[in-house]
């Protein structure tokens, strides 16, 4: 079976948990017997296709299946070309509107008129893919006409190996001492950047965030505010050219997001043995049990006491770390690996039984 795994810019995604996905999809299926191309274009570009188009060849290659990661209208090229030419066609639900808002500068205003969008863009498909239950439950209520089947992101436990060696040289990189708490991803406010620095601003432990961020015209108010005058013991890193060490100067993960469809930092958080503290929302719900392999909170004041907890209780810390790591074994890239290709082979035969009962 030749599938294509497109990502759409995905030279602007290396960046995002989009991207992650995408490249953690693409290691996953490399242990199975399906071949991956990565691009749709003859010639590995659209101009490039287009001439090929002109000239009699087709502007598409080749494959058994299409699964697309984003939305835009490269995507739409792609699942167009997918229904002409009866290719069973699978969309992965990285964005709702619900975690496009509270992202960038405008984002909450466009949330809506996205709603719209992705409803129709979703419903297109032959299967819908998503991180999650609860992110299913959100396609189901736009609603999106298609089928929809949940299955998690995972985690890249090989690209994390060896974190451990670069705890002192990103401690001192960053200046960094004592207590740690940190988040790992992209700036934003939906992610619950607020709460993270008003925790820092009630506590006297350190806090660091490790993730690019914007402070131009696009960036948010609260992003701009927040990463140009910092409290005195938050520090926002920006990119960090090797992700291993966020883990490994980081000591209690805090993660006071607003809305997810996962969360892949999380469970790499957890693949590291990390303590992680987490906003109580429902995605969270079916992966991670609270007092067992994370601590919720609900509030500032619940935050704020589960970072006290932690810090006065080492065994506390080392015992929900242990568990975060079995939980992150759970969501391991064979079993992601194994779920692609079921799903690839599902579409393919509905596919193939509607063209025999046509």
């Amino acid at each position: 079976m030749r599938v294509l795994n497109y990502l759409e810019l995905e030279g602007r995604l290396d960046r995002s948990g989009i991207g992650t996905a995408a490249d953690q999809q693409r290691a996953a299926l490399s242990t199975t017997d399906v071949s991956v191309i990565t691009s749709p274009w003859r010639g590995e570009s659209p101009p490039r296709a287009l001439a090929a188009g002109l000239r009699g060849r087709g502007a598409f290659r080749e494959y058994d299946v299409a699964h697309c990661n984003m939305i835009g209208p490269g995507t739409v090229a792609v699942a167009r070309h997918a229904k002409r030419t009866d290719t069973p066609l699978v969309l992965h639900a990285h964005v709702t509107r619900e975690d496009f808002a509270e992202s960038f500068r405008g984002s909450t205003h466009l949330a809506g008129p996205l709603g719209r969008y992705l409803r129709w863009f979703y419903s297109q498909a032959d299967l819908v893919l998503c991180p999650s239950a609860y992110t299913k439950r959100v396609l189901e209520s736009y609603p999106v006409d298609a089928p929809i089947r949940p299955i998690t992101n995972g985690v890249d436990t090989a690209s994390l190996a060896g974190f451990e060696s670069l705890r002192g040289e990103y401690r001192e990189r960053f200046d960094l001492d004592g207590l740690v708490v940190f988040s790992v991803g992209n700036v934003f406010e939906r992610k619950g950047l607020s709460t993270f620095c008003r925790l820092a601003e009630e506590t006297d432990y350190e806090f660091a965030w490790f993730g690019p961020y914007d402070t131009g015209p696009q960036a948010s108010e609260a992003v701009r505010r927040w990463t140009t005058d910092p409290p005195e013991n938050v520090t926002f890193t920006g990119w960090v050219d090797d992700k291993r060490g966020a883990f490994a100067a980081g000591d209690v993960y805090c993660f006071p997001t607003k809305a997810e469809n996962q969360g892949i930092a999380v469970l790499e958080a957890m693949a590291c043995g990390k303590p992680v503290v987490l906003r109580d929302i429902p995605v969270f719900e079916e992966f991670y049990t609270d007092g067992h392999d994370c601590l919720k909170c609900s509030t500032r004041a619940e935050f704020r006491d589960a970072l006290d907890l932690l810090a006065t209780d080492p065994d506390l810390r080392e015992r929900l770390g242990e568990n975060a790591r079995e939980t992150a074994a759970e969501h391991s890239l064979d079993r992601v690996g194994e779920r692609l290709v079921a799903a690839y082979r599902r579409v393919g035969e509905r596919s193939e039984c509607e063209v025999t009962n046509d």
